[in-house]
């Protein structure tokens, strides 16, 4: 799939009669992320080339998505994780809905958040990117809005009206299909135990610089107030593979100190996205 959305999305690029691109899953789920379990299956019978072969191609593909020069809509109905973020976060368009599902569960894998995740989630509000990027933690569509890892959220009843709009898109033209979007658009409510409603606990704690202070300022926090989500958060961070944490907040934070860097500009993008794919693909 990583080699036939490449070659799409580079012929697209090219291509005088496309002016944008939809980005949608087949099914309930937008995409659940690459198969690791064929990756590790290939290097436990000393085939390590293939599982290389397959990030090399894969990051490849984040970078072209994120220096596109044509509007890229994703729809994120449904699961979108690990390398789902990949394909989509770095695109201009992203929208949620009712049902989509976004999480970065590597670290409960052995692995770290990759595909450019230092990129897109070093830019959330305070540090609620290495929250997110650490813990692993599933984000609901409003949850998505209110971070920014979405831009827009539509109800998925919607989405068929929305698509057919976009089809009859004569531009490309990012302020037009904007528009658009903004009219099937809705704001929607940030439920009251939202991770998000606890930005001032999560500054706190994920601010520290290495994870063993992370953790004791969360223990600290409990033992102030006994909560349940301070008591999940401390156990999602202890299952997870501590090389796996290390290497996640590292990451965030080499990405942090370029945060001065303008976002929109899009050969200072391209040379940060380069330097952190070369990053990721070493680690």
């Amino acid at each position: 799939m990583i080699s036939r959305l490449l070659d799409l999305f580079l012929a697209y690029e090219v291509d005088p009669n496309v002016n944008l691109i939809i980005l949608k899953g087949n099914g309930r789920a937008f995409c659940a992320g690459g198969d690791v379990a064929a990756v590790v299956h290939d290097i436990r019978k000393a085939n390590w080339k293939s599982g290389a072969q397959f990030f090399s191609k894969e990051f490849i593909l984040n970078y072209v998505m994120a220096t596109y020069t044509k509007p890229q809509v994703s729809i994120l109905n449904g699961i979108v994780m690990g390398g789902g973020n990949g394909v989509t976060m770095h695109g201009r368009f992203r929208v949620a809905t009712e049902t989509s599902v976004f999480a970065m569960p590597e670290t409960a894998l052995g692995l770290f958040p990759d595909v450019g995740a230092s990129y897109f989630l070093s830019r959330l509000p305070g540090f609620f990117g290495e929250y997110v990027g650490l813990t692993g933690a599933r984000l609901d569509g409003a949850e998505m809005l209110a971070c920014g890892l979405a831009t827009h959220f539509v109800p998925a009843t919607k989405l068929s009206l929305l698509e057919e709009a976009l089809h009859k898109v004569d531009s490309s033209d990012s302020a037009i299909i904007s528009a658009i979007i903004d009219c099937y658009s809705q704001q929607p409510y940030l439920k009251d135990q939202s991770a998000y409603r606890r930005l001032d606990v999560i500054d706190r704690c994920f601010s520290r610089k290495t994870v063993e202070d992370i953790l004791s300022a969360l223990e600290k926090e409990y033992m102030d107030k006994a909560d349940d989500w301070i008591k999940n958060t401390i156990q999602s961070l202890k299952k997870a593979s501590p090389t796996s944490l290390k290497i996640s907040l590292r990451s965030v934070s080499i990405c942090l100190e370029s945060i001065t860097l303008s976002y929109c500009d899009i050969e200072v993008k391209s040379q940060c996205l380069t330097n952190l794919l070369k990053c990721e693909h070493l680690c």
